[in-house]
């Protein structure tokens, strides 16, 4: 006889809420029972018509008295003035995807004592295989964001702090994608060529990196780069000009920024 599974609740239905609840359904194996909050109404109503054990609730505290492991997924904006209104359980699992509301001030926010965690899941959980960071390491936590794709427990805070500041590079990635299609176009080649070379281009070096975590990214560069040839000189190129350096510098201000919430 199989054990009852923990009822999910979602605080906020944003996109990672919708991601990770697209991730469960998405499964093969029986979805546990979620609840969610019934902002936005659009998001909830889409997600309640993915399968018949997700439902809306009709506020934020039914979410919480409903849910044997609650999630907080609202915008940092807004976080205190949702949490302060809401009654937690004492001892209930709670996992906050706030990226900038550190652990002190969620506790102060709930008000009584909880299993908290933090967690930085990437949009990707949707389709199973997205990367989520936690902190502290929580068995339960931990094998939850495992079915929908790699978890990575933090031993330590400033662990945890530098993958969330590394999380931040998506934006940068399509944008860099972006300006180099740009480009591509602006020497005559099709958008539609550009971004369909481009694109795997860099899916096929990413699963070169991904198979082979034994090589080293130094060494991968050196293998992809002929000496004297073009790769090595596009890369020596981007350095001399600061690339590498103002990457740092974005880098740590994110970190910063993280550090100091």
């Amino acid at each position: 006889m199989s054990l009852p599974k923990p009822r999910l609740g979602f605080i906020g239905t944003g996109t990672i809420t919708e991601a990770i609840v697209m991730g469960i359904v998405s499964r093969a194996e029986p979805s546990p029972e979620i609840i969610v909050s019934p902002r936005s109404e659009k998001t909830a109503s889409r997600l309640a018509a993915l399968s018949s054990q997700v439902t809306v609730a009709a506020d934020n505290q039914h979410v919480v008295d409903a849910a044997d492991i609650l999630f907080l997924a609202v915008r940092p904006n807004v976080a205190e003035e949702v949490l302060r209104a809401l009654r937690f359980r004492p001892g209930q699992q709670v996992v906050s995807l706030i990226a900038t509301t550190d652990h002190a001030a969620l506790r102060s926010l709930i008000g009584v004592p909880v299993d908290l965690v933090r967690a930085v899941p990437l949009p990707f959980v949707a389709t199973g295989s997205g990367v989520t960071t936690i902190f502290p390491p929580d068995p339960t936590v931990e094998a939850f964001f495992s079915t929908l794709g790699t978890a990575v427990a933090c031993k330590t805070i400033e662990e945890f702090d530098v993958l969330a500041a590394a999380s931040a590079l998506m934006g940068s990635y399509f944008g860099i994608m972006d300006h180099v299609v740009g480009w591509m176009q602006s020497k005559g080649l099709p958008r539609e060529s550009a971004r369909a070379y481009l694109t795997q281009h860099f899916l096929s070096l990413s699963t070169v990196a991904f198979h082979n975590p034994s090589i080293s990214l130094e060494d991968l560069r050196h293998e992809y780069s002929t000496k004297g040839g073009l790769n090595e000189s596009m890369f020596a190129q981007f350095n001399k000009d600061g690339g590498l350096k103002a990457l740092a510098h974005a880098l740590d201000v994110v970190l910063a920024r993280i550090q100091a919430s």
